[in-house]
C-alpha cells in the first residue's frame, strides 16, 4: 500500500533589494546545490543534534558567524564567463540540504546576500524531523510542492521539494532531495533510497503525461554514487542504475523495481538502450563534465551530490544544458582539496560536501547559437 505522508512546506517572499532584473530573459541560468552540513539556528526545540546545544557551546554568536560564512560562500559561486539573472553571475537558484527551518534561508537573505535578489524562499521538512531542504530564488515560483510516500513498509525519510521557475517564460521544474544515508549499512538502506527513487519516478510520470516537453532537473544529496551499481560489483539492485544490460536484467527481476529506481546515462541526449524505450532516463554530469567527487569519506571521493536531467534539456529547444562543475576551491575545500568541514565546537570551515553547479543556456536568446547541446558529445 502506498500512504502520502504529512510535509511542512514554507514559502516566503522577502522584501529586499535585487542587484538584477528578474524580468529580463537571460541567456544563461545557473542553479547551485549544496549540503551545508546541519545548519541549526540558535533556537532549542528538542529536535537539534548534540553538538548544537547551548549545553555543549553552541550560541547565537556562533550561528550568526555561520550565516555569514555560508553568505559569503555563495558570493564565490560565480562563473565569470557566464551572466546570470539579469547582470548577476551568482546562482539564479540554490538548493540547500540540511537546513533546520525556513527562517535560516530568510536570515541568509538579510545578510550579505540581500543585495542579489533572492526575494524567493521554500522550505519543507517531515513532522519531527532535525533538518530539511530549501530554496533560494531569485525569480518568483510559480509552484511550490512536496512529495513523500510510504510503499508497503519502507517510507521516504525525507521530502522531495518541487519548485516551478520561469525565467524568460519558460518553465524549469526542479525536484529537490535528501535521501537516506548509508548510516546502518549500505545495503541495508538501499530499499529506504529506493523509496525515495519512487516518489521521484511517479511525479516524473505525471509531469511527462500532462507537460512532455518542461525540463526536469534532479538534485540533491541522493546519498548513492552515480556508479554504486558497479561499487557493488553489478550485485545490488540501487536506486541509480546504469543503462546497462546486466542492471536492467538485475531490475526487472524484481515485482516491483520498474517503479523505485532512476536510470542515468552519460549520452546526450539520455535514452534508454537496455531498458525499454518508456523508461525515463536522466543524464548524469558525473559521467562526463564532473571528477573526483564531492563528498569525501574514509580517503574516498563520492559522488553523491547529484544533477540528474531530464531529455528535455537536450532537444534543442529554448532551455538546455550547457555546463556543470564540483566548487573544489576555497572557500569550500581546504588545502588538501577536501571539503572544508564545519566544525561545530570551534566555529571553524563550511560544510563536509562541495557544492555543485549547473549551467542552463536559453538558444532563443541568441538565434544564432549552434544547436550543439541536442547533439552526442
Amino acid at each position: 500500500m502506498i500512504f502520502f505522508l504529512g510535509i511542512f512546506v514554507l514559502a516566503g517572499c522577502g522584501v529586499f533589494p535585487a542587484a538584477g532584473k528578474t524580468g529580463e530573459t537571460p541567456e544563461f541560468f545557473t542553479a547551485a546545490l549544496w549540503n551545508v552540513q546541519a545548519l541549526f539556528d540558535a533556537r532549542e526545540t528538542g529536535k537539534e543534534y548534540g553538538d548544537y546545544l547551548e549545553a555543549a557551546g553552541w550560541t547565537q554568536k556562533k550561528y550568526a558567524a555561520r550565516i555569514t560564512a555560508v553568505s559569503q560562500a555563495v558570493l564565490q559561486m560565480v562563473q565569470p564567463d557566464k551572466a546570470g539573472a539579469g547582470s548577476d553571475t551568482t546562482p539564479a537558484l540554490i538548493g540547500f540540504v540540511e537546513l533546520e527551518n525556513l527562517s535560516i534561508l530568510e536570515d541568509l537573505a538579510r545578510g550579505e546576500l540581500s543585495k542579489h535578489g533572492y526575494l524567493w524562499t521554500a522550505f519543507a521538512a517531515i513532522p519531527g524531523a532535525p533538518l530539511g531542504v530549501g530554496f533560494f530564488s531569485r525569480f518568483p515560483f510559480s509552484d511550490i510542492r512536496a512529495h513523500s510516500i510510504t510503499v508497503g513498509k519502507e517510507t521516504a525519510p525525507r521530502p522531495v521539494l518541487e519548485a516551478r521557475v520561469e525565467p524568460g517564460g519558460k518553465p524549469l521544474v526542479f525536484l529537490l532531495c535528501h535521501w537516506k544515508s548509508k548510516l546502518g549499512g549500505d545495503i541495508a538502506t538501499e530499499a529506504q533510497r529506493r523509496s525515495s527513487a519512487r516518489v521521484v519516478q511517479r511525479r516524473l510520470r505525471e509531469l511527462k503525461e500532462s507537460e512532455a516537453d518542461t525540463p526536469v532537473i534532479v538534485m540533491g544529496d541522493l546519498n548513492e554514487n552515480h556508479d554504486e551499481y558497479y561499487r557493488h560489483s553489478g550485485k545490488v539492485l540501487c536506486a541509480l542504475l546504469p543503462d546497462d544490460p546486466d542492471a536492467a536484467l538485475l531490475a526487472y527481476r524484481s515485482s516491483t523495481a520498474a517503479q523505485d529506481f532512476l536510470v542515468i546515462s552519460g549520452e546526450k541526449p539520455p535514452r534508454a538502450v537496455s531498458f525499454p524505450k518508456d523508461v525515463h532516463v536522466f543524464y548524469s554530469p558525473w559521467e562526463r563534465e564532473m571528477t573526483e567527487g564531492s563528498y569525501y569519506y574514509k580517503n574516498t571521493w563520492e559522488t553523491i551530490d547529484h544533477f540528474l536531467l531530464s531529455d528535455s534539456l537536450f532537444d534543442g529547444r529554448g532551455w538546455v544544458f550547457d555546463s556543470s562543475q564540483v566548487l573544489n576551491r576555497a572557500p569550500f575545500s581546504g588545502s588538501d582539496g577536501s571539503p572544508n568541514t564545519y566544525n561545530p565546537r570551534s566555529g571553524r570551515g563550511l560544510s563536509d560536501h562541495l557544492p555543485l553547479l549547473l549551467c542552463l543556456r536559453d538558444l532563443s536568446y541568441n538565434s544564432s547559437l549552434p544547436l550543439s547541446a541536442s547533439r552526442k558529445r
